[in-house]
């Protein structure tokens, strides 16, 4: 099953509108968390714009997230849409592939690999297979603005292929730090 995503880009008519929007926006968490085939909800604020803001959601299929027609995102869109949301421009896509670079601030180990979007917190929750070093990573946010949960493999009916440095189509994984990895 392919993986959907959606970029939101959000114009908000004042700052007074945005900061009533992130209460509304904060109990957003406690409704997708709960909806199968959620995957992953990001928000930010445009570094250039203060009043241009940024969403970017995942989920399973396209029709697993059935968000559109939970009740509180229709009150939800109400409101937003009486004042606070000036404009809304939404792209949706689907998934090709997803791959990890991570270059060990530790031992300099690259890993180039190829991974599931649906186990993505798992992936990132995993150490420097050289050292054991910890990388940092984003936990949930009680405001919303982070948003992300894994799906077990076995709900996926078939998996994404990426396209791979080499030829093989395998995951590469470098072992012998950041010096080989540039002369490969």
């Amino acid at each position: 099953m392919p993986i959907y995503l959606s970029i939101a880009a959000r114009a908000i008519t004042s700052p007074d509108a945005y900061e009533k929007f992130k209460v509304v926006f904060g109990d957003t968490r406690h409704h997708l968390m709960k909806l199968p085939g959620f995957l992953h909800l990001t928000w930010w604020e445009h570094p250039d714009d203060a009043g241009w803001f940024n969403e970017c959601s995942f989920r399973t299929s396209e029709k697993a997230l059935y968000w559109h027609t939970d009740t509180y995102h229709k009150h939800a869109k109400a409101w937003a849409a009486n004042g606070a949301i000036m404009e809304d421009i939404i792209t949706n896509f689907e998934l090709v592939g997803t791959r990890l670079l991570r270059i060990c601030p530790t031992c300099g180990e690259l890993q180039d690999k190829v991974y599931e979007l649906a186990q993505e917190q798992a992936v990132l929750r995993e150490q420097c297979p050289r050292c054991g070093f910890h990388f940092p990573y984003l936990t949930e946010q009680s405001s919303s603005f982070v948003v992300f949960k894994d799906v077990p493999l076995e709900h996926l009916e078939e998996s994404p292929v990426a396209a791979e440095p080499g030829s093989d189509g395998e995951s590469r994984e470098t072992t012998h730090g950041l010096q080989q990895a540039v002369e490969v």
